[in-house]
């Protein structure tokens, strides 16, 4: 339990990554904001899911593009806990297609969601972490920011970007105690993944060392480190959790 008496708030997070990542801080202790679009029916299961097995939970609806409804995330989180000790930037999409095929509406809404909406979220939740003198933020981008991939220029130059703002953030904020990190999840067992051809899932494999695809766990085990007082002095840093897809 070593979050207990912290507030996290997780974007992203009415299912998938964000839900095993929210669950892991729960696990750990931590009163969870969890935040997902308006039109999100999973948060809600989500919601009764943790309140069921004993965690603190609030439910925020909005979109992390919208300053207004990430301004009342924030709001919401402190009313409820009274602070906010850990911010999670996870919501994100893809729209993947070749660049020449890529709408400038493709291009848009990736960029507005994966990164600017992360520097939405990072500035208006450093204003409480100032106030307090110590926070942790974590941003969930891809090992696509690092190596790229072909049909994602969209998704690899935001999660590129989030690295850049994950840094930035870092140098900004460290004399405040806060940190700032990144994780850089590789290939992660889920729907998408589940549907491949085994053709497809047997070439991908073959490029892992591990010969084997993430789990959201595995990426949730490390957000929780990153969360704990044991990473008090890593700030700055890219964590790749990719079975050694990039070395």
């Amino acid at each position: 339990m070593q979050l207990r008496g912290k507030t996290a708030v997780v974007t992203g997070s009415g299912r998938g990554l964000g839900k095993a990542i929210a669950k892991k801080l729960a696990m750990m202790g931590a009163n969870i904001v969890l935040n997902d679009i308006p039109s999100s029916d999973s948060i809600d299961k989500t919601a009764e899911e943790f309140k069921a097995e004993g965690y603190n939970v609030i439910v925020t609806k909005g979109d992390v593009r919208n300053p207004d409804d990430v301004e009342d995330m924030v709001n919401k989180a402190v009313e409820a806990f009274g602070r906010i000790d850990i911010l999670v930037n996870n919501a994100g999409i893809t729209r993947d297609t070749l660049m020449l095929r890529m709408t400038e509406k493709d291009w848009d809404d990736v960029l507005d969601i994966n990164l600017k909406g992360a520097f939405l979220c990072t500035k208006a939740v450093s204003k409480v972490m100032m106030k307090q003198k110590s926070g942790k933020i974590i941003n969930i981008s891809s090992v696509a920011g690092v190596m790229g991939n072909p049909g994602q220029a969209n998704y690899s130059a935001s999660k590129a970007g989030l690295i850049g703002l994950t840094k930035s953030t870092a140098k900004e904020l460290a004399s405040r105690n806060i940190t700032c990190n990144a994780v850089a999840p590789g290939l992660i067992k889920s729907n998408m993944t589940d549907v491949l051809p085994d053709k497809v899932k047997e070439a991908y494999l073959k490029s892992i060392p591990l010969n084997r695809f993430g789990t959201p766990e595995d990426v949730a085990n490390v957000v929780g480190f990153l969360a704990s007082e044991d990473s008090d002095y890593i700030n700055g840093q890219v964590i790749h959790i990719d079975g050694g897809l990039v070395m």
